[in-house]
């Protein structure tokens, strides 16, 4: 596995590892420069970018929405309207994109995924902002809900290393451009049936 590959790669670098659980890539992000991590995986976004030096995409995640059971809604377009509300949480990639770009409808911003999703729910938004993956199983728990087919915007998942660390960064970009030549990120998606 990727593990297996990471490990390898320490072992010949001669230095050990100290996983540093995030809650979400927003606070993973705010600490680029204050010497709490020296390797990050989050969404590439050009906000981030000026701190943090991101490696190609190793994988790439749709992002699109929810709809409550009923919704007169029927495409990723009709969503930016006048008087829609959009539920997303925040400092994630893709509620930087909605930022962004949304022009007609309102973002109302939640700390976290279960948050969100109850908050939609509970309070009657007109649609749910999330990656494919996580909506999959929104839709699941919401009966009559609608997951819309496309995606208002694709989250570059990347590696990234604190800005002014080139050998680092030099070395993180041949890792990441390594295991996607050699199918390990293919094997990994695949495995995980994602």
């Amino acid at each position: 596995g990727s593990s297996d590959v990471c490990s390898s790669d320490l072992r010949r670098l001669g230095v050990g590892v100290e996983l540093v659980p995030y809650a979400n890539p927003g606070l993973l992000a705010d600490d680029a420069n204050k010497g709490k991590w020296d390797i990050g995986f989050l969404g590439a976004e050009p906000q981030r970018a000026n701190e943090i030096d991101f490696t190609p995409a190793y994988v790439e995640i749709e992002a699109t929405y929810l709809l409550p059971a009923g919704s007169k809604l029927t495409s990723i377009a009709e969503v930016d309207a006048k008087g829609v509300r959009i539920a997303v949480p925040e400092r994630s990639a893709y509620e930087l994109w909605l930022t962004r770009n949304i022009r007609n409808a309102e973002l109302i911003r939640f700390k976290g995924g279960d948050e969100t999703f109850k908050r939609f729910v509970e309070d009657k938004f007109d649609a749910l902002a999330g990656l494919r993956p996580r909506l999959i199983e929104d839709h699941a728990k919401l009966p009559g809900s609608i997951l819309l087919n496309g995606n208002f915007t694709a989250v570059q998942q990347a590696a990234g290393t604190p800005k002014g660390r080139a050998a680092a960064f030099a070395y993180l970009r041949e890792f990441i451009e390594d295991i996607k030549a050699s199918g390990l990120v293919a094997q990994a998606i695949a495995r995980n049936n994602v």
